[in-house]
């Protein structure tokens, strides 16, 4: 499986696998870790309800898979944005 991780980057790669916008290519980039192994991983230190509360919610999750990611519609800006930062009332 994975090489030795030490404490601190089990916390880490858990906390991204938590995280929504965090894809696995990432993890694996970061800890040469693949998806696979970050499910076993993730089996191995959390709580049993956990881990189902886990994989239900990042089963099919686009977010989470990098290549179903649209990148076009990646950028939350509203349409508005110039206006809206120009308005005396928001610099409040």
């Amino acid at each position: 499986m994975e090489t030795a991780l030490s404490k601190n980057e089990i916390d880490r790669i858990i906390e991204m696998a938590w995280e929504d916008r965090t894809p696995f290519d990432a993890i694996e980039a970061q800890f040469n870790i693949n998806e696979g192994q970050v499910i076993i991983l993730m089996r191995r230190e959390l709580k049993l309800s956990s881990w189902k509360r886990w994989r239900e919610r990042v089963q099919g999750r686009k977010t989470k898979h990098a290549k179903l990611i649209d990148l076009k519609g990646s950028k939350h800006r509203c349409l508005q944005q110039k206006q809206i930062s120009s308005n005396k009332i928001s610099k409040r």
